[in-house]
């Protein structure tokens, strides 16, 4: 893939904005923010702390509430085809969303707490809260990924993958880092107070009530003093033609080519993303110290993010994005390392923190360069016509390459592990499994120890790691090499 080499896509690498055009990329960071919110919580801060609580599985279970936002094709078109010429295509959905998404916030400020406090958590009520929650985010993505298209001047739209990225990037990081970190009593207590006390400084609900303020003011900004431009009759269409024109899109060869490699350009890294963390924390690295390793990791994202999005200007697109796939893989291969090399006492010197924390953060860059890069990818190929419909598509597909096989590995992973404890009893000797948190704290309360024989964990990670690279090589980028160089114009539908 030589740098030199001829494209038929072609982008002017970031022109001066105006000074419409700032404001219209401030506001779709703060939109993007909002997002990122719920998508934090559900990706990065519920799993950390029910962790200690529930199994793999069952961490697996919850991570089916994350479906949404890779499934959110399947109501696009209703999203782009329904809405209320007053208030304006994309307000029409951005206003309800808001106010439906603050008000859940508020309600579950009042009662999760008690929910997380229990001793087993209700995973089958939070899977469904956050599902929801999710649902609601990912609506508002659609709309939002459309009004990029029409809000921004055309020699602009270069910008709108990086106000998602630091949008996006900025809400997850303070739901899970931010989050993390306060919620922590250890670190409240460390760097704060004089008098430890067993809480941290901040509780889920008051988070939780905190942002359905302010979802409810940029709500009332949006409705009161953000006006939105009048959609053209000619980008109109009914739902069902809408429809048809995602399966038209759908049946192009190389955008079902692209679909494919969206698919399963994820599986490599899956397990180093979905498991790494847990286990780290379940050999004894604190919610602080991990919640500090993204605080560290977070101002290089966004940098990253910036400069990302300028080489993904070029006459190939997906270089970016292809460099960092052999990124991802090695440093999934890397955290894999970590994981077995930590020290198991619980002693963590500076130089093993230093490990993880270089760990999470390259493995993070590289994360980052690839979403960067796809979308803008993503934006010089959509069709204008239907924008947020078609941005829905491109984004659905990847985000769904990193969703599906998220459950089946959690799965795996208690599938293949085999642990067992012996409890000595009233001189009577019984051995019983202790995968599953439930058996880990029965074998504790015992007297007993826990004794892993095989951690699914390093199977299911070398497996996936395995697969990962077989499809580099062999598929996708090969795929990728071709389908960049297509010219834009290729990518339309007929009319």
């Amino acid at each position: 893939m030589d740098s030199g080499g001829t494209s038929g896509i072609s982008v002017e690498a970031y022109p001066r904005l105006s000074t419409q055009d700032y404001q219209n990329v401030a506001l779709l960071v703060v939109l993007y923010l909002l997002q990122g919110i719920p998508v934090g919580l559900a990706f990065g801060s519920v799993p950390f702390l029910l962790k200690s609580k529930l199994s793999y599985s069952e961490i697996g279970l919850f991570s089916l509430a994350t479906y949404p936002y890779s499934l959110k094709l399947i109501w696009s078109p209703i999203v782009d085809a329904i809405y209320s010429k007053r208030v304006g295509r994309r307000k029409s959905w951005i206003i309800p969303i808001q106010l439906l998404t603050g008000s859940l916030f508020y309600w579950l400020g009042k009662h999760v707490d008690v929910m997380f406090n229990q001793e087993k958590p209700d995973v089958n009520t939070l899977t469904l809260l956050f599902f929801i929650l999710i649902f609601f985010s990912a609506t508002q993505d659609i709309a939002v990924d459309g009004w990029a298209l029409t809000l921004l001047s055309k020699n602009s739209l270069s910008y709108a993958s990086t106000a998602q990225t630091i949008g996006l990037n900025t809400g997850y990081f303070l739901s899970f880092t931010v989050f993390l970190a306060f919620n922590s009593a250890e670190f409240s207590n460390k760097y704060f107070r004089k008098e430890p006390i067993d809480n941290g400084f901040l509780s889920m609900g008051s988070y939780l009530t905190f942002w359905s303020v302010v979802y409810l003011l940029v709500t009332i900004w949006l409705i009161f003093i953000k006006g939105e431009d009048a959609t053209h009759s000619s980008d109109e269409m009914d739902i069902k033609t809408v429809y048809r024109t995602i399966w038209n899109i759908c049946k192009m060869p190389h955008m079902r080519r692209l679909i494919v490699v969206l698919l399963v350009a994820k599986i490599g890294f899956i397990a180093n993303e979905s498991v790494t963390g847990l286990k780290l924390l379940e050999k004894g690295f604190s919610k602080e110290d991990l919640a500090l390793a993204v605080l560290i990791d977070f101002p290089i994202q966004l940098l990253v993010g910036y400069y990302a999005a300028r080489w993904s200007n070029g006459p190939q697109p997906l270089k970016p994005w292809t460099i960092a796939f052999y990124g991802r893989l090695f440093f999934a291969a890397v955290g894999m390392i970590v994981v077995y090399v930590f020290p198991t006492d619980k002693k963590i010197s500076t130089e093993m923190f230093s490990l993880v924390i270089a760990s999470t953060v390259m493995s993070s860059f590289m994360s980052t360069v690839q979403f960067v890069s796809i979308s803008a990818f993503f934006t010089i190929i959509a069709d204008p016509v239907i924008g947020g419909t078609y941005m829905t598509l491109l984004a659905t597909f990847s985000n769904f390459g990193g969703t599906w096989p998220r459950f089946f590995v959690l799965e795996a992973v208690d599938y293949f592990t085999e642990a067992t404890c012996k409890i000595v009893k009233d001189n009577t000797t019984s051995i019983i499994q202790c995968v599953s948190e439930q058996g880990k704290t029965i074998c504790k309360d015992n007297g007993g120890t826990c004794v892993v024989h095989k951690d699914g964990y390093y199977i299911v990670s070398i497996a996936t790691i395995t697969i990962g690279t077989i499809l580099l090589l062999g598929f996708v980028f090969p795929q990728i090499k071709a389908l960049q160089t297509l010219p834009p114009k290729m990518w339309r539908l007929k009319k």
